[in-house]
């Protein structure tokens, strides 16, 4: 037997702010969560699994085209011809999307319920999923405390979405203490809400899918879903499958010892280009960092924005539409001036203050967000977290020029 496990799937995610780049694929990034769902259904059906287990986040909140859940339900309905079967549970987005509360799917299909846990058997498979859904966005109980003992002589598996004891950029709902799942007493825990694939304990087997698509320049990487196999009522593989249809990736480029702007162009090119390799073909949607210090009597480090835009040029040349460049940011260092071993010694010791005051305006953020319209606090979300970082970035540069600079200089 084989089970496919996917979470945080936000079918057709706004991914607002598209408008602000100049040859953006907008049909591609807008029509990802698409595609990804499509492979999803796909593996699940190429791999003869019985079951899909989706732990959550199906759909985005306030999201109201129903299109979206005419494409959802169309996908499943290439399960129920397959013989195959759905378990899922609601999470935080679902509990407050139109589209979910509309959606009628077939027989194939369970929800396990949003008032108290529940279990669904499936007695021919020998397999027994047991959850609970939100019932509201912001849901502050241990919902994996109240799940049922595992029953006897089948493989018992539980289905939530949880931040377990919490993760950095995800909001703490429905915590759960990871002795509470490894002490149920299930053989795996499917779980949704971190969108970063995590293997939590492989012992018994607890599992975060990550996210079925990255949506923006903070969700880097493979996406997709776990594939389980079952032998002999016992899992036997655990297996982690990209499904994305567009792979987010950050792109490093050293501009260190580099004298003309075409050195910098080639290490941008050899970097692109090993990044689209990872993509396997996908579209590739770049945010592209170029730092250090270029060789000494170089002029890179004054010529910033002309950089910037000969790096875009040159890229969309080489790479055609096969790569977006979400972002392209330059922050060369300029020449040292005397004294500035001891000038990085001083910002390096207030390194840890920096990260308090980093996680204090985090909070303020997320606090300001709570106060906000739907549209805007949406925005807020999807990147917030980027540009405070790009924000602290810009000021300790700003700080760590003033001090190289030489005395006198202006």
């Amino acid at each position: 037997m084989k089970l496919v496990h996917a979470a945080d799937l936000h079918v057709d995610s706004p991914l607002r702010g598209l408008d602000r780049y100049d040859g953006a694929p907008v049909s591609a990034l807008r029509h990802a969560t698409r595609r990804a769902l499509d492979n999803l259904v796909t593996l699940t059906l190429d791999e003869g699994a019985s079951v899909l287990l989706l732990a959550g986040d199906l759909f985005d909140g306030e999201w109201r085209d129903f299109g979206t859940g005419l494409h959802f339900a169309s996908q499943l309905a290439r399960l129920r011809e397959a013989g195959a079967r759905v378990v899922l549970v609601r999470g935080n987005h679902d509990a407050s999307s139109v589209v979910t509360a509309h959606l009628r799917l077939g027989e194939h299909v369970t929800e396990l319920s949003t008032a108290a846990p529940e279990t669904c058997v499936f007695e021919d498979l020998g397999l027994a999923v047991h959850g609970q859904g939100y019932r509201s966005r912001a849901v502050r109980d241990d919902l994996a405390a109240a799940c049922p003992a595992p029953l006897r002589d089948l493989l018992n598996v539980g289905l939530l979405h949880t931040s377990i004891d919490g993760r950095p950029g995800h909001e703490p709902y429905a915590p759960a203490r990871r002795e509470t799942l490894l002490e149920k007493g299930y053989a795996y825990w499917a779980l949704g809400h971190v969108h970063a694939r995590e293997v939590v304990s492989t012992d018994p087997w607890v599992v975060f899918s990550g996210n079925l698509q990255g949506r923006h320049a903070r969700e880097v990487g493979p996406k997709g879903a776990t594939l389980i196999t079952v032998e002999d009522g016992k899992i036997r593989a655990v297996e982690a499958r990209a499904l994305d249809a567009v792979r987010w990736a950050h792109v490093a480029v050293s501009a260190t010892d580099a004298r003309v702007v075409d050195d910098v162009l080639e290490r941008a090119s050899e970097a692109v280009a090993e990044a689209a390799r990872g993509a396997d073909g996908r579209l590739l949607a770049a945010r592209i960092t170029v730092s250090g210090l270029p060789a000494l009597g170089s002029t890179l480090a004054s010529e910033t924005a002309g950089l910037e835009t000969q790096l875009r040029l040159a890229l969309v040349s080489e790479r055609g539409d096969s790569v977006f460049l979400e972002k392209v940011r330059v922050r060369l260092e300029p020449a040292r001036a005397p004294g500035a071993a001891a000038a990085e010694a001083l910002l390096e010791a207030t390194s840890d203050e920096e990260e308090l005051e980093r996680r204090e305006l985090d909070r303020d953020l997320r606090e300001l967000e709570k106060k906000l319209p739907p549209g805007l606090r949406a925005d807020l979300e999807a990147d917030h977290a980027s540009c405070l970082d790009e924000a602290l970035a810009r000021a300790r540069g700003a700080v760590r020029d003033a001090l190289r600079r030489p005395e006198g200089d202006s």
